[in-house]
């Protein structure tokens, strides 16, 4: 044990700590701190942390006042729904450039983030789009409409 020079050692003063000790110590503690800690991220994993989406499969009822060229888009959906005298179908709104959800005119639809533009069919007039807007599979039941968001139809189906 060492003192300070003129300073007598008494039994009281506590001994150094080696350094090897000291991070010994250091290293379990870290060890420690680390399982909580991956506990308490464990006690976490019941519980999903997934939000949940409307389904994509939903029905609708088209009001009586729609017109033939005019498309009912759901709120809180990205599908327009149109009524003619051959029946009716469904065309997404996402674009099929980058996704973007397009917004109904009265030409058809023209993508706010690119500038492609689409008949009321879907069809592309003006790019930078690659291909037309998809048509989805719809069934009718009365006057409920039931549409598909998952299954995609050839161009032109109607119900």
């Amino acid at each position: 044990m060492t003192t300070k020079p003129g300073k007598q050692a008494s039994r009281f003063d506590p001994e150094p700590m080696p350094r090897r000790d000291f991070l010994g110590l250091a290293a379990l503690g870290s060890a420690a701190a680390a399982v909580i800690f991956s506990l308490f991220g464990m006690l976490r994993l019941p519980k999903a942390a997934v939000l949940t989406s409307p389904s994509k499969k939903f029905t609708v009822t088209l009001p009586d006042s729609l017109g033939p060229e005019e498309a009912y888009v759901p709120e809180g959906r990205s599908v327009a729904v149109y009524r003619d005298a051959e029946g009716v179908f469904a065309i997404s709104t996402i674009c099929t450039h980058l996704g973007c959800v397009v917004n109904p005119n009265s030409e058809g639809f023209e993508c706010p983030c690119h500038g492609s533009r689409f008949k009321s069919d879907g069809t592309v007039t003006k790019g930078p789009a690659p291909k037309a807007l998809l048509w989805l599979k719809v069934s009718a039941d009365g006057t409920q409409v039931q549409i598909d968001e998952n299954e995609e139809v050839p161009a032109g189906t109607k119900v």
